[in-house]
């Protein structure tokens, strides 16, 4: 379908400026801006802190106006202007505030993205989704690719501590992030605005999510997950410090990863069809807890880029299958509400206490101690998934069918 190319490029353009910034923010805050361990823990946990607020607000608004495409449109636009903000300020506090405005429209995109992606693809198969969303991957990854060669040929004026600056032009990565972003926003006004992507919920519909007892249990996994695999992600950079690397090496790492996350990702249907989403829930959290284990036990730099390519798999257990498995078990007048609400728990309340704990931790504990226990409580809870999460069958489309699924796991 047509509709598929600006939806394709929307996702390549804006995990473009994804594989800019996810990969070296909390260097930057603890390196150029000068942040202790702490402060960048608390700066980690204030766009999720935000989002708690931001996400359900944008949801609803999505799913009681139907203009989920035009919103998307909006809200990138918005985040763009957010992350020049961030480049321009300077402090802790100033980063601060700049980092809350961000994430007042910023955190609602990915939600916003994947509501509007799986209702336009809804009856394109189940390889459609996998293969419009591998182009997010290749975008991260040719960012990733080339965005420190680009750096190395930017020139700092003034005498810089190189042994405590890896790269002193790491501040540039908020207008190119900025740029993309951008441009992403403008793609998205040629999404498709009518359809199954128009489809308007009742002012007190939102209440059917909180009486799906399905739903409720997810969200609970999903806080569980999300804690023990949200800090040390963002903290990875520092981790790579520790072992003596430095801004080529964390993109060498990440090269790695996204390598084998592509393939990975482009057969998401197929893994969704042999084990279904909670399965792939389950096989990411255990493969992302072994991932963090093994890494706070080696400091050999071959073995550490060879568990770096486990990363692929976490993406497309985790965070590929818990979209997957909500969009199953909600109703689809309420597919952004249930989706920000996923993001709200997620990459909210479980991100800010993984993350300010994280940064705690590795002022107190050591970065190997950060990655050893939470490798060892995600296996653990990887490993209770079939036990925790009921197996999505069918569609939850209306109360009725809820009604249904909640009686026959009772």
């Amino acid at each position: 379908m047509w509709h598929s190319i600006p939806l394709t490029l929307f996702w390549f353009v804006y995990f473009g400026s994804l594989g800019i910034f996810f990969p070296y923010f909390s260097l930057y805050l603890r390196e150029n801006a000068g942040l202790t361990g702490t402060e960048v823990g608390l700066i980690l946990a204030i766009s999720p802190l935000v989002g708690m607020v931001a996400q359900p607000f944008w949801g609803q608004l999505a799913d009681r106006t139907g203009k989920r495409g035009r919103l998307l449109a909006l809200l990138t636009l918005a985040t763009a202007a957010g992350y020049y903000g961030v480049w321009i300020a300077s402090g802790f506090w100033a980063i601060v505030i700049a980092t809350a405005a961000l994430a007042l429209v910023g955190t609602a995109v990915f939600p916003m993205m994947m509501s509007v992606s799986l209702a336009l693809l809804r009856d394109e198969g189940q390889h459609a989704f996998g293969r419009v969303r591998v182009w997010g991957t290749i975008g991260y990854f040719v960012l990733v690719l080339i965005f420190p060669s680009l750096l190395s040929m930017v020139r700092v004026p003034g005498e810089i501590n190189l042994a405590k600056i890896s790269q002193p032009a790491l501040g540039l990565m908020f207008p190119f992030t900025a740029t993309l972003v951008f441009i992403a926003g403008l793609i998205a006004f040629f999404l498709p605005k009518a359809g199954v992507v128009a489809l308007r919920a009742a002012r007190d519909d939102w209440r059917e999510l909180v009486h799906n007892r399905v739903f409720i249990r997810f969200l609970v996994f999903a806080l569980l997950a999300n804690f023990l695999m949200n800090g040390p992600m963002w903290l990875f950079p520092l981790f790579v410090r520790s072992r003596g690397g430095d801004v080529a090496t964390i993109r060498n790492m990440w090269i790695i990863m996204l390598l084998f996350e592509i393939p990975l990702v482009l057969s998401t249907g197929s893994g969704l069809k042999r084990l279904g989403a909670r399965g792939l829930l389950g096989v990411g959290l255990v493969v992302g807890g072994l991932r963090w284990f093994l890494s706070a036990l080696s400091s050999d730099g071959a073995l550490l880029f060879a568990v770096q390519a486990l990363h692929g798999v976490t993406v497309v257990g985790l965070n590929l299958g818990s979209p997957l498995y909500l969009d199953v078990v909600a109703p689809e007048k309420l597919r952004s509400t249930a989706q920000s609400i996923l993001s709200m728990v997620a990459a909210g309340i479980a991100a800010i206490a993984s993350n300010a704990s994280a940064g705690w931790l590795l002022d107190h504990g050591g970065v190997n101690l950060l990655y050893f226990l939470c490798g060892a409580g995600a296996i653990i809870l990887g490993a209770s998934t079939w036990w925790i999460l009921p197996r999505a069958q069918g569609s939850t489309r209306n109360a009725e069918d809820m009604a249904l699924t909640n009686d026959a796991l009772a």
